[in-house]
């Protein structure tokens, strides 16, 4: 397997390699390599990476919604069992960062039943159906789904590609560091994950782009004031936090388990207090 990029992010001390032979690697490559260090040089910056993203899925929900009738439904349903797989290895791959484990399963299970009480995945069901009205008004209907399934993965999706532990970490440090490379390589997968679901769920998907900017891009303007209060064990739970929300995601995709994966996103916002209560107050009492 060629390396067809290799990039250096001097903040973590990380490198990323990109294996990837497909088009969208060497856009990510050019992009990588131009605007972190061009951004950084004049000092201000632009949410390159943010944009580049919300791109790709509008780009991916278009594309899936055009090859629709070209695909096969053994494709559609197979290909999407492999990309549940792949999120389940990426949220595994999280959590094994953690640090503090008491503190987490804390997160997570508080930050659930606080989602479960205001009935967040009900609002976002919701609100699906009110996104899809006119997309199917001016397309016409594109899925043969029943109301409720289409509602069940629309959400999968929305969690998938707006609560991200991956996501909302590249966003605070692009907003912090000027350093775009966790997002654009993001926007690969997120491409190829929009094209598929848009086979099934059609031209719809391709909205999903505005809430994911408008989250990221909230959170890119925050990064100043949040990133100084962190610390790297703190950012480690945050990203195991939201390894469990992709694990859970992968689940529901292949259909093995339907876990309330919308309900689970409140637990991202308290992952780094509880990381830090339990470091700061309770460890040394142990």
């Amino acid at each position: 397997m060629k390396v067809v990029g290799i990039f250096y992010a001097p903040k973590t001390c990380s490198v990323l390699k990109i294996y990837l032979y497909s088009p969208p690697c060497f856009l990510a490559s050019f992009l990588l390599e131009s605007t972190h260090s061009t951004i950084l040089k004049r000092g201000v910056f632009v949410p390159v990476g943010i944009i580049v993203n919300s791109i790709a899925i509008f780009l991916g929900g278009i594309c899936g919604g055009l090859l629709e009738e070209r695909l096969s439904d053994r494709f559609k349903q197979e290909i999407t069992l492999i990309f549940g797989l792949c999120s389940m290895g990426m949220g595994v791959s999280s959590i094994v960062l953690m640090k503090n484990m008491p503190a987490v399963v804390f997160a997570v299970i508080i930050g659930t039943a606080v989602g479960l009480a205001f009935h967040v995945e009900q609002r976002l069901r919701g609100a699906a159906s009110v996104m899809q009205k006119p997309i199917s008004k001016l397309v016409g209907e594109q899925t043969h789904m029943s109301q409720e399934a289409f509602q069940i993965q629309l959400v999968t999706i929305i969690v998938l590609f707006c609560a991200s532990g991956t996501g909302i970490y590249g966003s605070l440090d692009a907003g912090m560091t000027g350093d775009h490379t966790i997002l654009i390589a993001k926007s690969i997968l997120d491409f190829f994950t929009a094209a598929i679901f848009a086979c099934n769920l059609g031209y719809v998907v391709s909205v999903i782009a505005l809430p994911q900017f408008v989250i990221f891009f909230l959170l890119f303007l925050g990064a100043k004031l949040i990133f100084p209060l962190t610390n790297p064990t703190m950012i480690a739970d945050f990203k195991a936090v939201g390894g469990f929300l992709m694990l859970a995601t992968g689940f529901r995709m292949v259909n093995i388990k339907q876990f309330p994966t919308a309900d689970m996103i409140p637990a991202m916002v308290f992952a780094m207090p509880f990381s830090y209560l339990w470091t700061a107050i309770i460890m040394p009492m142990l």
